[in-house]
């Protein structure tokens, strides 16, 4: 008898990668290998690219060449690159990397029948995709040629794979991130509608959080916020790109929205939505910007104050209609303005931060850091994006924690992103 191989996987990019990635180590169980938590200890290792911007691309190589160098040596068999980098650039890889067993691109959607999924997160929180691929075509943006066009899944597939997800799990599923290229416009190919709400309202109680990300501002609706504020299981938060403030930038990039349709819908979120915390995503350099233009973006974060805010500079990609556009900005000039708006967010943060103090807050736990502190998020924050939770046992000790139950945290400090508390 063949001994049994064993196969690992590294998954780069985002949590829709990383539902791939799932997919991909059930295919591999199914043909009867192990899979080992060690990547570098396994006869076969896929490695899930991403290849959305040049810094993805750089890290994917660079995770690639690491691997080769593992096979030269002896101590993995084959390689698999698989996702996002081999969907665009198959041809130039094949040629350059002869070491690589085999390329892959994207996975193939599953529209009708959810994939069977062997679970890379802990037990208590997954990943659900509702839709593959985009239609917005964002003049910097490389998804729609990469993941193709927008396509939703089923109401009925999505809702019973996150009832199978829950069964499997049994009973230790607390939180579902819902998660697509642009949740708002799920249901449009389908239903002719925006179908979000309709989900929404469907999915099982048991069920305590439910998580949106990557909601596109311009497809948001008065019922979409209704479905958020009148359920207790939707997370008061909102993971809501909108790349940038200036309308003629906002334009150019093809957002489909303008400066004051923007101020509005956050405005209407904060108003009817009792302690949303709000993410986005901001964009500096993008072709184009001027300082004038800049100086607005660092005014609207000022004015806006977001819970939360991941700001990055503009990545020229080729293939893309920015990527032709004139006055383009020099990476030097990109970093400055980037460290200017990051030390304007920081401050931001830490006022937000401390307004924590001294209030009791419900905690998820994560993960154990040593016998007298665990992790966990408030459900302001999202797994790997947002900050923590540093949760300090009782002095009494009578309050023992448990990776995927939720506890009250009275907090008693803070960190640059994260909060410390104690267990009450």
């Amino acid at each position: 008898m063949n001994p049994v191989r064993t196969i690992g996987i590294l998954s780069l990019g985002c949590p829709k990668n990383l539902v791939d990635s799932e997919a991909i180590l059930a295919d591999y169980l199914k043909k009867g290998f192990k899979v080992i938590d060690e990547p570098g200890k396994a006869d076969v290792v896929v490695v899930n690219t991403c290849a959305f911007i040049e810094d993805a691309k750089k890290e994917s190589i660079d995770v690639i060449l690491d691997l080769i160098q593992l096979k030269k040596e002896g101590r993995i068999k084959k390689i698999i690159v698989a996702g996002c980098l081999p969907q665009r650039y198959e041809k130039v890889l094949r040629k350059e990397l002869t070491e690589v067993d085999i390329f892959h691109g994207v996975r193939d959607f599953k529209k009708d029948n959810p994939d069977e999924r062997l679970l890379i997160t802990p037990a208590h929180y997954a990943y659900i995709k509702i839709s593959e691929g985009c239609d917005n075509k964002c003049s910097y943006c490389i998804i729609s040629q990469i993941r193709g066009r927008y396509r939703s899944r089923p109401k009925e597939i999505v809702l019973k794979e996150i009832n199978d997800l829950y069964a499997n799990s049994g009973g230790e599923l607390k939180e579902i991130n819902l998660i697509s290229q642009d949740l708002t416009y799920y249901g449009m190919d389908l239903y002719k509608k925006y179908a979000l709400p309709d989900l929404l309202g469907s999915i099982d109680k048991k069920i305590k959080w439910v998580r949106l990300l990557y909601a596109h501002p311009a497809h948001f609706t008065d019922e979409l916020i209704l479905a958020i504020k009148e359920s207790p299981r939707i997370c008061k938060y909102i993971d809501l790109p909108v790349q940038h403030i200036n309308d003629r930038l906002l334009k150019s990039m093809g957002r489909k929205i303008t400066k004051k349709g923007i101020f509005d819908l956050i405005a209407k979120l904060r108003k009817n939505i009792p302690g949303i915390a709000i993410r986005s995503s901001l964009i500096v350099g993008l072709p184009g910007e001027t300082d004038k233009e800049f100086k607005e973006l660092l005014e609207f974060i000022k004015d806006i104050k977001f819970e939360r805010l991941g700001i990055f500079t503009y990545s020229r990609e080729e293939d893309t209609p920015a990527f032709n556009f004139k006055n383009q900005v020099s990476d030097k000039e990109k970093r400055r303005r980037l460290d200017e708006a990051m030390k304007l967010q920081q401050e931001i943060s830490k006022g937000i931060n401390a307004s924590f103090i001294g209030k009791t807050l419900e905690i998820l736990i994560d993960e154990k850091q040593d016998d007298a502190t665990f992790i966990g998020r408030t459900y302001a924050d999202a797994p790997e994006v947002d900050g923590q939770v540093f949760v300090k046992v009782g002095a009494n000790g009578h309050s023992p924690l448990h990776i995927g139950n939720f506890v009250d945290v009275k907090v008693t400090d803070t960190l640059e992103y994260d909060l410390v508390g104690e267990a009450v």
